[in-house]
């Protein structure tokens, strides 16, 4: 095998590849990227297995060929080339090696045989439709804070995304929660998606497919089975595994009854929430929310370190409140709003609260109190 390749392109292909590898490997050949070579084009594939993506980029190919060489050496090596410079990969079969070659640099890079790579298993899809990026990357970015960490949980870490019934007919919806916050995100659904089986989408796998939805004007073309998950833009294809779970009925922990509304300029929330919780204790990091009267006063008390108050005006004029939250799941939500207003609705001091943003139901977030 024998390419040439710019430098910038190589090294887009190359990132991507090296994001999904794991970095502590007991097989070897999950370290390494496949490269494959052939016409005018070459194929970048990583896996852990559990993920596979695919890039593919134009190349001028003198032997079509393919090797495996380590991920994370070639992406340093390609990354400290300079500018604009063309690099040439050189397979030596015999020997092993592959050589790195950028005007007066020159690398020789240790190969495994191309046999040994696992490649993973094609799926039958149930379900194909085609989405644009922008609506997949609001859905995805605005419900992932609210995945949960917790192993044992392990159905809970990912995204739920499915079909549901919405008031304007039916939808394509993101649904994420650790159990202390949770993020239900809905967009138009697509022609074709109608029929597709809800799956939970892996938390790493939702973190590399934000790298396919960059571009506004790209089109994703998504397949779904019961087991696997995979996004489809022009040069880049990612495939996964879901998580094999159940997701719980989230609609339950939705609250329907809170009447008590606030409505505030959600920078200014979150900026004042950031500021009073500087002196809170890290364990609790709870904040005290005072609502009166078109009034709002956030508040902190750490005996160990101090104190802090700050006043809001805010439009509310239910009857007072005093209800306290964890400051970090406060400023997560609040920094989720696109608008300018953030709409709170509460109920009592001992009950989840829902926030959205203005009058758009589209987005709904709901956060559960802290005792302070």
């Amino acid at each position: 095998m024998k390419l040439s390749i710019e430098r910038g392109t190589l090294l887009k292909a190359v990132s991507q590849a090296q994001s999904v590898v794991e970095r502590r490997n007991t097989i070897p050949i999950l370290a390494n990227v496949l490269i494959e070579a052939e016409g005018s084009e070459v194929h970048f594939r990583a896996t852990d297995l559990d993920i596979e993506v695919v890039d593919k980029a134009p190349a001028q190919v003198e032997r079509a060929g393919a090797t495996t060489v380590s991920a994370v050496t070639l992406h340093e090596i390609v990354r400290k080339l300079p500018d604009g410079a063309l690099v040439t990969l050189t397979d030596d079969g015999a020997n092993g090696r592959l050589s790195v070659t950028a005007g007066r640099s020159q690398f020789n890079l240790a190969t495994l045989p191309k046999e040994d790579f696992p490649v993973m298993a094609s799926s039958e899809y149930s379900s194909n439709f085609t989405a644009d990026a922008p609506v997949l990357r609001r859905l995805f970015d605005k419900s992932k804070f609210a995945i949960s960490t917790e192993e044992t949980r392990y159905y809970l870490n990912g995204v739920y995304m499915h079909v549901a019934e919405a008031d304007g007919g039916k939808v394509l919806r993101c649904v994420a929660t650790d159990g202390h916050r949770l993020a239900r995100i809905d967009a138009d659904l697509p022609a074709g998606a109608e029929d597709m089986p809800g799956v939970i989408v892996p938390r790493k796998t939702v973190g590399e497919l934000r790298k396919l939805l960059e571009d506004d004007d790209t089109k994703i073309a998504v397949s779904v089975s019961e087991t696997k998950v995979r996004f489809a833009a022009p040069d880049i294809t990612l495939t996964s595994k879901v998580i094999d779970g159940t997701f719980p009925d989230y609609t339950r922990v939705i609250p329907q009854g809170n009447t008590r509304k606030m409505e505030v300029d959600a920078s200014e929330f979150a900026a004042a929430v950031d500021r009073v919780a500087t002196v809170s204790s890290e364990r609790s990091r709870a904040v005290k929310m005072q609502l009166d009267e078109d009034r709002l006063i956030l508040s902190v008390n750490a005996p160990d370190s101090g104190a802090a108050e700050e006043e809001l005006a805010v439009a509310y004029g239910d009857e007072r409140l005093e209800i306290g939250f964890n400051a970090k799941y406060l400023l997560e939500i609040a920094s989720q709003v696109d608008r300018e207003n953030a709409v709170f609705l509460f109920n009592s001091a001992g009950d989840p609260t829902l926030m959205r943003e203005g009058n758009d139901t589209s987005a709904v977030y709901v956060v559960m109190p802290m005792r302070v």
